[in-house]
């Protein structure tokens, strides 16, 4: 056991190690041998941890998807009495990675981005981590609709959507048909007749997550200060939460 703890250390450190890289001459000039050297450790250790580069560089941004989903559970855990439309706000903010201290984190997951447009296993290791995060959008959001009002559906808030039973990662998919909000002050009313539109929780996490993902990008070449990117993240969740009928003060700021 301790032989592979140390293994399993090993192999982060190695990662780190290749974020630094990519972060500096992108993923494509990353070679096992510098990463090596960046790492303090031998060619043959870098050999024995991982088979080629490809894979090297597949676990590393598991690694750092990795890192945002821990700092994501660790913001939700700070605030267990926290409302899910309060919840959702401080998860966008850090899923959008605009604090200086996440800056570089920023640059590489987006250069891994880039990278994937020609690497469909990188690309697949991406889709992954943007569906987990995608969950927990959607579980928050049908999570925060349910505290709006009662609900038409077949069960508590959301009828069969995420987190209910046959929502997303549970067997049935996502947008399987049953996955939409509707009800008493939820989701809004249908100017031409008054009748409650339907509010699909995983379309709206869909979009949420385009918005942060896109958040990044525009905070990296300078188009958006930090300031201005959390701004137009607060107004895209108030909007939102108009929709639904959400009383409780939100806000999409990370801080």
């Amino acid at each position: 056991m301790p032989k592979q703890v140390d293994y399993e250390s090993r192999r982060r450190r190695i990662a780190d190690a290749v974020c630094r890289l990519a972060d500096e001459h992108g993923p494509e000039g990353v070679s096992m041998r510098d990463v090596a050297a960046r790492a303090q450790v031998s060619l043959g250790a870098v050999q024995r941890c991982f088979r080629t580069k490809e894979e090297m560089l597949l676990f590393a941004v598991e690694h750092v998807g990795e890192r945002l989903t821990e700092r994501v559970r660790a913001r939700l855990v700070r605030g267990p009495a926290q409302s899910a439309a309060t919840a959702l706000g401080h998860t966008a903010g850090e899923v959008a990675l605009l604090r200086e201290e996440h800056r570089a984190e920023a640059r590489v997951w987006l250069a891994f981005v880039a990278q994937a447009a020609v690497s469909e296993p990188l690309a697949d290791k991406l889709r992954t981590s943007y569906a987990d995060l995608q969950d927990v959008f959607a579980r928050l959001i049908a999570e925060a609709a349910e505290s709006a009002g009662p609900s038409t559906g077949n069960g508590p808030g959301t009828g069969n959507g995420p987190g209910t039973g046959n929502g997303p990662g549970t067997g049935n998919g996502p947008g399987t048909g049953d996955s939409s909000v509707t009800g008493k002050g939820t989701a809004g009313d249908d100017p031409a007749g008054g009748v409650p539109v339907a509010l699909d929780p995983w379309r709206e996490a869909r979009s949420l997550l385009a918005l942060t993902d896109g958040l990044t990008s525009h905070v990296l070449i300078g188009h958006l200060s930090p300031e201005e990117a959390q701004d137009v993240l607060h107004a895209h969740l108030a909007l939102l939460w108009e929709r639904l009928g959400v009383t409780t003060p939100v806000s999409g700021r990370a801080g």
